[in-house]
């Protein structure tokens, strides 16, 4: 998503000289908070402008991610037996999906509501304009006559907006495995959000990676095409673009670590050498360490137990945990209580 250009308010004081202060917009400011850290991090959400959905698109592709896979067959194999969970007792649905995406799983979800005549509105949710628009063009092309109404922004926010219609039941649709990517506190805020829009009888269908050998998980994130470097390096093109940093991507290399007892995968870019990067908009300079890291993204993978607790402990109850042929991957099914 295009952020807003930033703001220049001035103010005359009693003595006659003028104050300019500095609106910064959304992104100029998380990122120059990040970069300012003792720990320096760049928050996950930002990967996906135009650029990173194309080259997220890609990923999802390589057979080392088995993550897409995994779900895909989940959903080739299930998808009828979602769908009876979906709509027990419901007449009419909103779909709603935060970080939406190209929408390649959830299209078989709405395959199967639109072939059983169930009465339903589609809102997919994405940061990515471009990810909305060919999402869009998509769905109506595989589904004619499909009720649609695509939202751009940040999903904490734009769910927010939503306006429930009477007689009408939510399902949130929370698929991949980006529930991975929050901290604790965020997914508290997250579960705790989807808490709030919903009412009882909504429902969430949300997919979790779950725990596995270390074998299994490393490639998926330290591929060997080159694409997941990329997909990193592509937010710091992202920064260069949009608030005029110079930020030189060789100077980085990427590299990931795994904790079996946590289950937390976090990659990090780190800087080959001494150097400095400035900022156009807003002016800044900001120094890096040969050796220094900034923490990119956390990819955590999940026990049953531990969804079924975090499900109980933000007011819902898990009606059924829908795996792959491996367990590799769940997509859980929670109704709100």
């Amino acid at each position: 998503m295009r952020q807003e250009s930033r703001l220049v308010k001035t103010e005359v004081t009693e003595s006659g000289m003028t104050n300019s202060t500095i609106t910064l917009t959304a992104f100029a400011r998380d990122t120059l908070e990040g970069l300012s850290s003792k720990n320096k991090y760049l928050l996950p959400k930002y990967f996906y402008d135009d650029a990173g959905s194309k080259i997220f698109s890609k990923i999802m592709k390589m057979p080392e991610y088995y993550l897409t896979d995994c779900e895909i067959e989940l959903f080739e194999k299930q998808k009828e037996e979602i769908t009876d969970n979906l709509i027990k007792g419901n007449k009419r649905l909103d779909i709603i999906e935060p970080g939406s995406g190209d929408g390649l799983k959830t299209e078989y979800i709405l395959k199967s509501l639109h072939k059983r005549n169930i009465d339903f509105r589609f809102i997919p949710v994405d940061i990515s304009s471009h990810a909305n628009n060919v999402l869009a063009d998509k769905i109506r092309k595989s589904i004619p006559g499909i009720s649609i109404e695509p939202m751009t922004g940040d999903y904490f926010s734009v769910m927010n907006k939503l306006e429930r219609s009477s007689n009408t039941s939510r399902v949130i649709l929370f698929l991949g495995s980006s529930i991975g990517n929050f901290s604790e506190a965020e997914l508290d805020r997250f579960l705790s959000g989807l808490n709030e829009i919903s009412t009882p009888g909504d429902r969430a269908l949300i997919g979790f990676d779950l725990m596995k050998s270390p074998e299994i998980i490393l490639p998926a994130y330290d591929d060997p095409y080159g694409l997941t470097r990329e997909f990193n390096i592509n937010h710091l093109r992202r920064i260069n673009r949009e608030l005029g940093a110079d930020f030189d991507p060789d100077f980085f290399e990427h590299r990931q670590e795994y904790n079996t007892d946590t289950g937390e995968m976090k990659s990090y870019l780190v800087s080959r050498t001494d150097h400095k990067v400035t900022f156009r908009e807003p002016p800044a300079e900001i120094s890096f360490l040969k050796g220094e890291r900034i923490f990119m993204e956390l990819s955590r993978k999940f026990s049953i137990l531990t969804i079924n607790e975090m499900a109980s402990s933000h007011g819902f109850r898990v009606m059924n945990n829908f795996t792959d042929s491996r367990n590799y991957f769940v997509d859980s099914l929670w109704i709100r209580e």
